[in-house]
Parts: C-alpha cells; structure tokens; sequence
C-alpha cells in the first residue's frame, strides 16, 4: 500500500467555496476551481516576474473529486520552467472536508504565464532573486 500524498508547493490562496458557486448538481462548479487555481498561479508569476503577467496556457487539467460547499479549498503551486518570458507551474487544489477533515487532491494542472509589458507585449524575466 502506497503513503498518502502530501501537496507539492507552496501554499499560496485558501478559501470556502458557497452555496452560490455550485452547479445543478449540489457540486461546485469546475469553472470556480479553475478560476481559483488561476488567480493562485497568477500571484506566483507575479511574485516571480516582478510585475505584470498573463496567462497563456493551462494544460494536463485533471479533476480527481468533486469540491463540496464547506470544504477548506487550498492550492498550491510549484514553478517548475522558466524560459526567456514565461513561467511555467505546477497547481495543485486540495480540500479539506468540512466534516470528516479529510484531505483530498481534487484538481491539478499546469499552468504557464507570460511575463507582461506596460506596452501590453512580453518581456524578458528579469534574474531570480
């Protein structure tokens, strides 16, 4: 039998989703879940790029469970490229149920961000830090 798996990454955006972000079915929308991860690898890119970016792909986009109203919702993220003007990470989401405090991977991907001009056109990475 295999250990449980941990998150991969930094922690980086925490929230609980509500009766207003769910589908017809009682689930939480996957738009919301993808939205989220997306605002979470944003401010990474950011914080990496020093400045504005945008996103320009989201590949290998799995959903493994359903996010529950109430369930504690964290992603995480993990650059793991850079090139010349992008950033590219791995996101993790994870919830907490709210009443089992079960801890489940519910959705991953990889994201990749271009860093942004004030002109609106890419620009180089500057050196890590």
């Amino acid at each position: 039998m295999s250990e449980p798996r941990c998150p991969q990454g930094t922690l980086t955006l925490q929230t609980v989703p509500m009766p207003g972000d769910t589908n017809a079915g009682g689930d939480v929308f996957g738009g919301w879940v993808v939205s989220q991860m997306d605002i979470a690898a944003g401010t990474t890119a950011i914080d990496r790029a020093q400045g504005r970016c945008a996103t320009v792909a989201i590949e290998a986009l799995r959903f493994h469970a359903p996010v529950l109203v109430g369930d504690l919702f964290s992603v995480y993220t993990q650059i793991t490229a850079t090139g010349r003007t992008s950033v590219t990470m791995h996101i993790e989401a994870w919830v907490r149920r709210q009443r089992t405090s079960e801890k489940i991977l519910v959705t991953e991907g990889d994201f990749t961000f271009v860093a942004i001009a004030e002109s609106g056109v890419t620009r180089p990475l500057p050196p890590e830090a």
